[in-house]
């Protein structure tokens, strides 16, 4: 999943990780999104269109787990030295998040979401611990 792929027109190969980190940013805008849409949409319209989220949490939070898996070779985890701070920044947003609804919300798949990102900030703190003992 993680190997570079040949490019036809200038025969440059681009890593697929790159398309699976660009994902993940596109999630996360979606996510937030998705989080102030339901109170943007009471204040705007007098009623809540669209209500917090819940299951759907869980799926985006584990997008970052997914790439985190995908990543787990030392030279693909040297290759996001550049995404490690927004990785751990989404995964804190959605622990955050899921958190706060599962125990205000009462929804109980919210407490995946709550594992997911806890695994999700093990694994990044798991890698790069890995990645500094491989170093020496």
């Amino acid at each position: 999943m993680t190997e570079p792929r040949q490019t036809k027109a200038d025969d440059q190969k681009v890593p697929l990780l790159s398309y699976c980190v660009a994902g993940v940013k596109v999630i996360f805008l979606l996510a937030v999104f998705r989080v102030l849409a339901g109170p943007f949409t009471e204040d705007i319209f007098g009623e809540e269109l669209l209500p917090m989220p819940t299951w759907e949490w869980l799926v985006v939070t584990a997008t970052p787990v997914i790439l985190l898996w995908l990543a787990r070779r030392p030279a693909d985890w040297a290759t996001l030295s550049n995404e490690r701070m927004f990785l751990r920044s989404a995964l804190a947003f959605y622990l955050l998040y899921a958190l706060a609804s599962a125990l205000l919300q009462g929804e109980w798949i919210l407490w995946l979401g709550v594992v997911a990102s806890l695994g999700g900030l093990s694994g990044v703190h798991y890698l790069n611990h890995r990645e500094s003992t491989h170093g020496r």
